[in-house]
């Protein structure tokens, strides 16, 4: 119990004074932090980094390991397989960006962007998601994760189960600055964190309670839960996991899915997301802190509608906190769910910008 409370103390800690005004969900940012951090919080287990030799190419050095996140009802330890690349250490210590992959991907995906960080001077990381790559029991795609949302579902009522949709990543990401931390080459007050779809939704939960992340770039990711369920607007999500979504609409004996089945699948697998751990009362948390939201003027998982909900509730966070100029908002006009180029420079730009990586460390 005392390993529980000090974690979330620690992270609580790390807060900055944000406003006090409530959002649509009726409660107040430092409320809606505590609730999340309580609901996730879990005994933290030492991290007993298990590193590969490294490898070098194209001017990279390429680091595989796993540290270990939790320990687990069965008793078994969670690990967290890690990819990371940068360049030749910098003089003094570098800043780190956190990337996360979307549902079916894996750290692999993220080659792309972990080589432009590192030529930029990063320490670039990437994780597999909970039930994704490595941790994917030898499934493919976003098969494992499925069924996980689906077992979870089926858990029956108050008897505690795993929280796969979003949630127990979130803690990884946790553990993963955890990591970060220990790094004797990592400036911790210099780390960035940039998801995609899944990994988008997964920053703006995970990054917004916790401000060791100094600088953040949501993309695909930002919307509201709420205002898809009640303007009818749900299906893309729904779609996201249908075999879940499917399997309650059998639970539930309804012919076929609907919002009454993702209110239900929701409420259990990813409890508060319809009000307190919604983005727009989560977004809140970020003033003070850059943060570059990307979106899709058309994308069905993340209609515009509700996510205009949080850009508003991020921009009247940001002017109440006197810091408008780190918060920039780009919505693709008659894109779908995919970030366009000019949003991928965006993005590498803003890091560059805030978190001011080293010249000796940056590449061709």
């Amino acid at each position: 119990m005392i390993r529980r409370l000090s974690y979330l103390a620690l992270l609580l800690g790390f807060a900055v004074p944000v406003q006090a005004q409530a959002s649509a969900s009726g409660v107040a940012p430092a409320s809606a932090k505590a609730a999340f951090l309580k609901l996730l919080d879990r005994p933290r287990v030492p991290l007993d980094v298990k590193a590969e030799p490294a490898q070098s190419g194209g001017g990279l050095t390429i680091e595989r390991l796993s540290f270990a996140s939790e320990r687990k009802a069965s008793g078994d330890v969670e690990r967290v397989p890690v990819r990371i690349m940068h360049r030749a250490k910098p003089d003094g210590k570098r800043p780190a960006i956190i990337v996360l992959h979307g549902t079916g991907g894996n750290k692999e995906g993220m080659d792309g962007w972990l080589k432009d960080f590192a030529n930029r001077g990063f320490l670039a990381l990437a994780i597999d998601a909970r039930y994704h790559g490595e941790r994917s029991g030898g499934e493919k795609g976003a098969t494992a994760y499925v069924q996980a949302i689906t077992r979870a579902w089926k858990t029956p009522t108050g008897e505690p189960h795993e929280h796969p949709f979003y949630y127990d990543t979130c803690w990884d990401l946790w553990r993963t600055l955890d990591y970060l931390e220990s790094r004797e080459d990592v400036d911790a007050k210099r780390i960035g964190m940039i998801g995609f779809s899944m990994g988008g939704i997964e920053t703006w939960l995970a990054a917004s309670v916790d401000d060791r992340v100094a600088v953040s770039v949501p993309a695909i990711g930002v919307q509201s839960f709420r205002w898809s369920l009640e303007n009818g607007q749900w299906q893309g999500r729904a779609k996201t996991i249908k075999g879940a979504h499917d399997a309650a609409a059998k639970d539930l004996g309804e012919p076929e899915v609907n919002a009454k089945v993702c209110r239900a699948l929701w409420d259990k697998v990813i409890p508060g997301i319809l009000d307190t751990s919604d983005c727009p009362s989560l977004i809140r948390l970020f003033a003070g802190r850059p943060l570059l939201i990307l979106n899709g003027e058309l994308d069905p998982n993340c209609p515009l509608g509700g996510a205009e909900l949080a850009f508003a509730a991020a921009e009247a966070a940001f002017k109440e906190a006197d810091a408008s100029e780190k918060l920039k908002i780009n919505v693709a006009k008659g894109v779908g769910h995919a970030v366009t180029p000019e949003q991928r420079k965006e993005a590498l730009d803003w890091f560059v910008r805030w978190l001011k990586p080293s010249p000796s460390a940056v590449g061709g």
